[in-house]
């Protein structure tokens, strides 16, 4: 953003949450089926949270979270965190012109490393962003329970053109 633009007024950075909000929570269908439910918009801390539903487990002896799902709520964080960052980069911009700027998004590498055993009720993943360039961007990702114990981290490389 350059210095001499407006930023975006508070009315229409709300309208831009909502639409975030919304995307994120319910017209994804998988994130829907995970649970997904955004915490921060903040671009530094980006966040999402969801709860242990019997539909997530993996191990169903142990009944601990299955590895694709803490690979796609990782994937998923790191996407909301770019549309977050992307956002506050453009900050000029309207909702919509914003909201267009993400129809081109796409993983390009994902790396996840399992730390821990996905045990909990609820979980907390967040993403920050290393790079931010006009056509990849780069993030870092984790994922605790809700006592704070780290399950898993990922890095993740994303196509934002």
């Amino acid at each position: 953003m350059q210095q001499d633009r407006p930023r975006r007024s508070s009315m229409e950075q709300t309208i831009l949450e909502d639409a975030l909000r919304d995307l994120f929570q319910s017209r994804i269908a998988f994130n829907q089926t995970l649970g997904l439910h955004v915490l921060s918009f903040d671009p530094a801390t980006a966040g999402l949270g969801f709860d242990m539903t019997p539909a997530l487990i993996g191990h169903y002896h142990y009944g601990r979270l299955h590895g694709g799902v803490i690979s796609a709520v990782l994937d998923a964080t790191a996407g909301f965190a770019l549309m977050c960052a992307i956002a506050e980069k453009f900050a000029d911009e309207s909702s919509v012109q914003i909201l267009t700027r993400f129809l081109k998004m796409g993983t390009i590498d994902l790396r996840v490393d399992y730390l821990r055993q996905g045990m909990g009720k609820s979980f907390v993943s967040t993403a920050s962003i290393t790079r931010l360039g006009g056509r990849v961007a780069s993030t870092q990702m984790s994922l605790h329970n809700e006592e704070g114990v780290l399950i898993a981290t990922g890095a993740g490389a994303y196509v934002v053109s």
